[in-house]
């Protein structure tokens, strides 16, 4: 039994299929602005991307800007961690939620699109669970963005997430784990205590994390459970 291919689809110009390219051969680690670019243009090299099956570099594009990024080791090797983590408190204290990982979250009207390490739906998970599309112009934004920053920064994406509504964003260097909460003049203020998960202590979450260098990954699982079970005085959350 063979499985067919689909061709990438034909570059509109020499400039654009050099583009294409030079997304899909970036090294990891490494990232590139260009400008101007077309949102048809931006269409087109999500497709490209998903035609080559290659998920690795992630594309940002704000009003004609496209940034175009992709990770190093250590920065997915946290990104798991982090997603292990989350999963295991909503998991323990009895939450939903809907994971969308670095789901491409994209609007013309708004002429923005970005790409999350992580994002969760929790106290909206039931609007969007069993649905594979998700419609930006009607449907929320995640209510959780995680964005691991040993790579980049995510300070320059901040914009195009308040621009979207994204309600909270996390953002971890490998040292200092910070929560931003929108504030109502479209700008992010940190918070000490998260929004999405108000009852998760950042502090501890950054000690788990820590352990990614010296642990395996599964028994971090295993030492992050047993804490929730052993410190948790709070009733389960009811998502």
């Amino acid at each position: 039994m063979t499985t067919a291919i689909a061709a990438p689809p034909k570059p509109k110009s020499r400039d654009l299929a050099a583009l294409a390219d030079l997304m899909l051969a970036l090294e990891p680690g490494r990232q590139v602005t260009i400008s101007p670019v077309g949102w048809a243009a931006y269409d087109y090299l999500l497709e490209v991307r998903e035609q080559a099956a290659q998920r690795g570099p992630r594309l940002t594009y704000q009003r004609g800007v496209l940034t175009i990024m992709t990770t190093s080791g250590l920065h997915e090797s946290l990104k798991k961690v982090m997603a292990l983590l989350i999963e295991s408190w909503i998991d323990e204290t009895g939450g939903k939620c809907t994971p969308r990982g670095s789901l491409t979250i994209r609007r013309e009207d708004l002429d923005r699109g970005f790409e999350p390490d992580e994002c969760y739906y929790i106290q909206n998970w039931s609007r969007v669970f069993g649905r594979h599309e998700i419609d930006f112009s009607i449907d929320p934004p995640p209510d959780l963005v995680i964005e691991i920053e040993v790579s980049r920064s995510a300070v320059d994406r901040l914009p195009i997430m308040a621009a979207f509504k994204v309600p909270e964003v996390w953002r971890y260097d490998g040292e200092r784990l910070i929560a931003l909460l929108l504030q109502s003049n479209a700008t992010y203020a940190e918070s000490p205590t998260s929004r999405a998960l108000p009852a998760l202590s950042l502090t501890e979450l950054v000690r788990f994390l820590q352990m990614s260098t010296t642990t395996d990954y599964l028994a971090i699982g295993r030492q992050f459970r047993a804490w929730v079970r052993s410190t948790l005085s709070t009733p389960a959350q009811t998502n």
